[in-house]
């Protein structure tokens, strides 16, 4: 049964100054020596760099919280700063001291709107669980395992700095759905800009109680969640509590970290922090807290993004992105939309050309062009182009990411999108060796009428065939003939071949015209071939399923690409029939 004692302001304050002197000890009390009515102490960073602590009381231990042998020490907040404020994001870490020993971290609120103030605090043993055993001993939890219980973790703060309100605005469903409650509350001093070669931020050694900050993104745009250190055993550094995103072993990098002020909420107050330099890696993200070293910071992936509009001089975007296979690709686009949304040019607004070079170690670039109608019609786009992204920035066969990515936008002269008022045949039956003749008009974005007319040969091999003339995308022509859109990896056998295949692919601009076949196409490994024999297709998918498939699809006999450089989404379908 858990007592509330009768608490007596002046008799916490008094316990309070007798232990304002900051604990150095390394041992811990065990959660058996804890008694209901415990003075305590948390040690946080209210402002700056440096902590400072706040008196609580221990109200008892809650059994099996967070699951089978998960308690949670919960305590009263009864400094009357705190109590105003109640548990703050970005405290979550913040060590409790009693006796001189470390108890735990505060990481849990308890409810909302409380008349009292309350807080949860992981145990000291749960803390040194995380930094002792290696990530094959422990499980990451979702925080969704625990969402709907009364004990809410304490978010660290995230805050994006680098992003522009309609940026940040565009991904917030993204970030959400990792977990993310991201708010540009916040901002970075990590010394990247030339403008500012050195951060301003206290760099001295961490200690229990100080900020520190988990980044995902560093560079001219920043994402990092900033919480509180709970233990430091050598270069070893445990904080925050209770997971940031749940990912299990990791390679983040551990930045140093300021607190502005804290923002007091009824709701959830939240502290306002600066991000810092890398000072080290965080390896493991797990229920309890996260953990890492101090020392050099984790591998990532390098990414420039330049665009060059008429009329201004080209900027460049330099940021490198947190090697994490939920995360890269997300990160990474959110750069590249801050590059084409955020900024006040207005020399894209005709359309552009985004270009990317992918390099992998020891693997040749991955390139790719894009064209896009404007920042509208890429903000439209942006689910495709993050996919697309994904697939080319993955490696499914080894944890391989890219050393680099680079983009180039360049400003198109005109609109690109036109819109198709006309396609048809000069006939629909034909003999091997004709020409038939296809006619294509078009408006472009203007309203001026364009007209085409291309010549189809009829290969005398096909007389007896009942054909197609598709005028497609490239995308939409993929599908037709079978390719998927998105490219599992279960089909390939290795990443070159992977990567073969994210080349071997239609442009996106423009339209395919096509004379095709129906037909069932055999695909190994992305390659595909018609109408294999029963047997053979039969022996091979029993071999191996996932690499192995049969798909009805449509076959090229002949193909060619038109409106190079324009966007159309029509996908026209005429009869042709081959005759002696």
């Amino acid at each position: 049964m858990l007592r509330l004692q009768t608490f007596s302001p002046l008799l916490a304050l008094c316990v309070f100054s007798v232990l304002r002197a900051q604990p150095t000890s390394a041992a811990i009390i065990a959660l058996e020596e804890l008694k209901p009515g415990q003075y305590g102490e948390v040690w946080t960073v209210f402002r700056g760099t440096e902590p400072e602590p706040f008196a609580v009381e221990v109200t008892g231990i809650v059994r099996n919280a967070l699951g089978p042998g998960k308690a949670l020490i919960l305590c009263q907040l009864t400094d009357p700063r705190v109590q105003n404020m109640g548990a703050v994001a970005g405290m979550s870490g913040s060590p409790l001291y009693i006796d001189g020993k470390l108890a735990g971290a505060l990481s849990y609120q308890i409810q909302r709107f409380e008349t009292v103030r309350y807080a949860g605090f992981t145990p000291a043993a749960d803390l040194a669980e995380v930094q002792a055993k290696s990530s094959t001993d422990l499980r990451a939890v979702p925080i969704t395992a625990i969402a709907d219980s009364t004990y809410k973790s304490l978010q660290p703060a995230f805050t994006l700095s680098g992003l522009s309100p309609i940026v940040a605005e565009l991904f917030a469903p993204q970030f959400a759905a990792l977990g993310l409650s991201a708010t540009a509350l916040g901002g970075s001093d990590n010394g990247s800009s030339i403008e500012n070669p050195k951060s301003q931020i206290d760099n001295t050694p961490l200690r229990p109680g100080a900020a520190v900050s988990v980044a995902l993104v560093t560079g001219d745009i920043t994402l990092a969640g900033t919480g509180t250190v709970s233990s430091v055993n050598g270069n070893r550094v445990t904080a925050f509590g209770h997971p940031m995103l749940s990912l299990g072993e990791v390679d983040l990098p551990m930045c140093a970290a300021e607190i502005v002020t804290i923002l007091p909420s009824s709701m959830q107050s939240i502290k306002v922090a600066n991000t810092g330099p890398i000072i080290g890696t965080i390896s493991q993200d797990r229920l309890s807290a996260v953990t890492g070293t101090l020392g050099p910071g984790p591998a990532m992936t390098s990414v420039e993004v330049t665009v060059n509009a008429p009329h201004s001089a080209s900027r460049t975007l330099h940021f490198s992105v947190a090697r994490q296979q939920q995360l890269t690709a997300m990160l990474v686009a959110a750069g590249v939309t801050q590059a084409i949304l955020g900024a006040n040019d207005s020399g894209l607004a005709n359309g552009f050309r985004l270009m990317s070079d992918v390099t992998f170690p020891a693997a040749a670039k991955l390139a790719t062009k894009t064209i896009y109608s404007g920042p509208q019609g890429f903000q439209q786009g942006l689910s495709d182009f993050v996919q697309s992204l994904a697939a080319n920035l993955q490696n499914p066969y080894a944890k391989t990411f890219p050393d680099r990515v680079s983009f180039s936008v360049e400003a198109l002269s005109e609109n690109p999108a036109v819109t198709i008022d006309l396609f048809q045949l000069s006939r629909t039956t034909a003999r091997g060796g004709d020409i038939v003749q296809a006619s294509l008009a078009w408006r472009d974005f203007q309203g001026d009428a364009h007209r085409e007319t291309i010549d189809l040969p009829i290969d005398r091999a096909w007389v007896g065939k009942k054909l197609e003339v598709i005028l497609a995308p490239g995308r939409a022509l993929n599908e037709l003939t079978g390719r998927p859109r998105v490219i599992a990896a279960s089909e390939l056998r290795s990443f070159d071949a992977y990567l073969a295949a994210l080349r071997d692919d239609r442009p996106n601009d423009g339209l395919c015209l096509a004379i095709v076949e129906q037909t069932e196409m055999f695909s190994d490994q992305s390659v595909t071939t018609p109408e294999v024999p029963g047997s053979i297709s039969r022996i091979a998918r029993a071999a191996d399923e996932a690499r192995y498939h049969n798909r009805d699809a449509v076959l090229p006999l002949w193909e060619r690409h038109v409106l190079d450089g324009k966007l159309a989404g029509a996908v026209i379908r005429r009869p042709l029939r081959i005759v002696e």
